[in-house]
C-alpha cells in the first residue's frame, strides 16, 4: 500500500500568510526547502563570522597597554564565542549539524565575513574594529531582531545589544587615543584609512550584484538592501568621526542636500571579489588558526560524548 505525498499547496498558503503577517516562523513550522536552506547558509555564515572575528583582536590580548584594556579586551573576544554558539544552536534547530558547519567553514565550502581577513597591525585597530566594523554589524544585524524565523530573531536580540557596548568601548578606546600624543592620533588616523572601505564591504555586493537579497527580503529574513545599509552606516559614521578629529579616507564623501543623505565613492568590488574567494591578505591565516584550534579540541569533544554516552547507559540501568 502506497502513501499519497502529503500536499504542501495549504502548508505554503499558511507560511505565506505568516509571513505576509509579520509572524514568526517556527523551527517545527512547515517551511519551503528553500527557506531552509537560505537560513542555514545565512546563520551559518554569521555562526563563522563570530568565531573567526575573535582571532583579529585576540591577538592583542597579550598585548594591551594595560590591565584595564587586557581585561575589556578579553570579554569582547568572550562575548564574540557566545554570538557564534548562539548563531549554530539557531541553524540546528533548521536542522543543521554543527560539526557539519564548522567542517565546511574549515574547508571553504562555507563563507566568513570578509572584513576578518584584514590584519590588525596596530592597537588602534582594536579601537577602529570596535567603532567601524562592530558599527557596520550594528546597521546590518539590528534589522535582523525581527527577522521572520524566531530563534534568529531571538538570538540576534542578546548579541546586538552586546556589540553595542563593543562599538562604544571601541570608540571610547579612540577618543583616549586622540587626546594623547601625536604618534597616536596618527596611529588612529593610520587605523580608519584602513578599515573604511573594508568596512563599507562588509554589507556585501551592491544591489544589483546581489542575487539572494530579493528572495530573503520576500521571506523577511533581511529587512533592507545591502545599499540602504551600506548608506545608513556612512551617515551614522560621519558624525562621529568628526567628533572624534579624524577624516575618512574618500575624496567623494559629501553631503547631499537633495537627498538628506551623505554621497560617498564606490568600495574596490574587485578588492571584496578577491578577498571573498581567498586572496584576501589573511585568509589562509584565519582558516589555518581555526583548523589547528579545532583539531586541538578533538580530545575535548571525545571525552565530552564518551561522559555523555556513560551518563546514558547508567540512567538506563
Amino acid at each position: 500500500m502506497t502513501t499519497a505525498a502529503p500536499d504542501t499547496t495549504e502548508l505554503q498558503r499558511t507560511f505565506d500568510d505568516t509571513i505576509a503577517a509579520e509572524q514568526r516562523i517556527e523551527p517545527r513550522d512547515w517551511m519551503p526547502e528553500g527557506y531552509r536552506r537560505t537560513l542555514i547558509r545565512q546563520v551559518a555564515q554569521h555562526a563563522h563570522s563570530e568565531i573567526i572575528g575573535m582571532q583579529p583582536e585576540g591577538v592583542w590580548i597579550t598585548r594591551a597597554p594595560s590591565l584595564r584594556r587586557k581585561a575589556i579586551l578579553m570579554a569582547k573576544v568572550q562575548d564574540e564565542a557566545g554570538h557564534g554558539l548562539y548563531l549554530y544552536s539557531a541553524a540546528e534547530t533548521l536542522g543543521a549539524d554543527r560539526a557539519d558547519l564548522t567542517a565546511k567553514l574549515i574547508d571553504g565550502a562555507q563563507k566568513y565575513s570578509s572584513i576578518f581577513n584584514y590584519p590588525t597591525l596596530s592597537y588602534a585597530d582594536v579601537g577602529v574594529i570596535g567603532w567601524l566594523v562592530d558599527g557596520a554589524a550594528i546597521c546590518n544585524q539590528v534589522p535582523l531582531c525581527r527577522s521572520s524565523f524566531g530563534p534568529y530573531a531571538r538570538a540576534m536580540i542578546r548579541v546586538c545589544k552586546e556589540e553595542s557596548f563593543h562599538q562604544r568601548q571601541g570608540y571610547e578606546l579612540l577618543m583616549t587615543m586622540m587626546g594623547g600624543t601625536d604618534a597616536q592620533r596618527a596611529m588612529v588616523q593610520d587605523a580608519v584609512d584602513r578599515w573604511w572601505w573594508p568596512s563599507l564591504m562588509m554589507f556585501g555586493p551592491p544591489d544589483d550584484r546581489s542575487p539572494n537579497s530579493g528572495q530573503s527580503m520576500a521571506w523577511r529574513i533581511k529587512r533592507h538592501t545591502n545599499d540602504e545599509l551600506r548608506q545608513r552606516f556612512v551617515d551614522m559614521s560621519v558624525p562621529q568621526a568628526q567628533a572624534l578629529g579624524v577624516s575618512l579616507p574618500d575624496s567623494q564623501l559629501i553631503w547631499n542636500e537633495q537627498r538628506k543623505s551623505h554621497d560617498f565613492g564606490t568600495p574596490d568590488w574587485a578588492e571584496l571579489a578577491a578577498v571573498i574567494a581567498g586572496d584576501g591578505p589573511c585568509n589562509v591565516e584565519r582558516i589555518t588558526n581555526r583548523r589547528n584550534a579545532h583539531d586541538d579540541g578533538a580530545w575535548v569533544r571525545e571525552a565530552a560524548m564518551a561522559f555523555a554516552a556513560r551518563e546514558r547507559q547508567e540512567a538506563g540501568q
